[in-house]
């Protein structure tokens, strides 16, 4: 991959960014400084997806600092759309399974298991009856899933590696992955996703960032202006960086054999591709 240019971030974003940030701030940082970082700041081009690794994928972080960086995902996901997202498509999605039945859901790289939750909550006030698998390959990041959704009798976990998921073909009527496509390079994407086909009945849902400079641009400020975390602040604005386009994930989907899959796009950086396959 060629090495990536800088260019300095146009001077129209500043206004837009400071109010973006505002409402959120629960550190605050006065407005002359955010305007003055922005105005100095040097961002990288994103023609290009950077293939570097979070740290949320590595090692050697304590249980709280964890913890506390799933809470801000999960704020992200509740105020910017991921959550939104899923649940825009999955009542429509779920028609085909009839109301006698319960729903059974995979949920790949849970995180905190936000996603669930709503899920269940949903599915409650619908009056339909779900059974949800959190999943996901880190143990420690299971555990915390455990801590914030076991009261939840919908709700059971599972560790499963995404790319390679030890269970039965059908398995599941729905599977989803949320904000999590991003962490696996293409190779692995594509597995991702055929294992999203092959596990899936009624159909899947992926939602997930999309690169573009001004998602960078304002994830950078967002995540300066309203958390201290240290995973949060350097994993913020590389998930942008390492998100893909519409168009490369459309291409990731034809790799994997679900060319009929929709994508949408929605404010806030996020794509959803929606797979049916009974209607």
């Amino acid at each position: 991959m060629k090495s990536s240019a800088v260019l300095p971030l146009h001077d129209r974003y500043t206004g837009h960014l400071c109010l973006f940030v505002g409402f959120q701030r629960t550190h605050p940082m006065p407005h002359a400084i955010i305007d003055t970082r922005l105005r100095t700041a040097r961002f990288p081009s994103l023609e290009q997806r950077v293939n570097k690794p979070e740290l949320l994928d590595q090692q050697g972080f304590d249980a709280s600092e964890l913890r506390h960086n799933l809470r801000d995902i999960r704020r992200v996901n509740r105020l910017f759309g991921g959550t939104a997202a899923v649940m825009r498509h999955l009542p429509q999605l779920v028609t085909t399974v009839p109301c006698d039945q319960p729903i059974s859901i995979l949920d790949l790289a849970t995180g905190s298991a936000d996603i669930p939750l709503e899920i269940s909550a949903w599915a409650r006030l619908a009056g339909r009856t779900v059974s949800i698998c959190a999943s996901d390959a880190r143990a420690e990041i299971l555990e915390i899933a455990r801590e914030n959704a076991a009261h939840d009798p919908a709700i059971y976990f599972a560790a499963h590696d995404a790319t390679a998921v030890d269970m039965p073909g059908q398995w599941f009527d729905i599977v989803l992955c949320s904000l999590a496509l991003h962490h696996f390079d293409p190779g692995q994407a594509i597995m991702v996703l055929r294992e999203m086909e092959r596990l899936s009945r009624v159909g899947f849902i992926l939602n997930d960032l999309r690169r573009s400079g001004l998602g960078f641009a304002s994830t950078w400020v967002a995540s300066r202006a309203t958390t201290r975390n240290r995973l949060t602040r350097h994993d913020a604005p590389l998930s942008i960086q390492r998100a893909y386009t519409p168009a490369e994930l459309r291409w990731l989907l034809h790799k994997s054999g679900s060319s009929n899959a929709r994508i949408f796009t929605a404010p806030w950086f996020r794509m959803t591709a929606v797979r049916s396959k009974l209607g």
